[in-house]
C-alpha cells in the first residue's frame, strides 16, 4: 500500500510526534507507517484521515 502521509504531516506543519499525538499512538507508528514498513489498522486510517480533513484514499491507496 502507498500513502501521502509525510507529505500531509509536512504540509500540516506537523511533527511526527504531534500527529502521533492527535492520534494516540508513538511517534515510531507514524514514522513506520511513512516508510511503508506498517499498514495501519482501519481505525488508525480513519483517524489519520479525520486529522487532515479528507478521505482515507486521500492518504491511502493500493499500487
Amino acid at each position: 500500500m502507498n500513502n501521502a502521509l509525510k507529505i500531509r504531516r509536512e504540509q500540516a506543519d506537523l511533527t511526527q510526534g504531534d500527529l502521533a499525538a492527535r492520534v494516540d499512538v508513538t511517534r515510531q507508528t507514524i514514522n513506520a507507517i511513512e516508510r511503508d514498513r506498517y499498514n495501519p489498522s482501519l481505525e488508525l486510517a480513519l483517524k489519520l484521515a479525520a486529522e487532515f480533513d479528507c478521505r482515507v484514499e486521500d492518504i491511502f491507496w493500493l499500487e
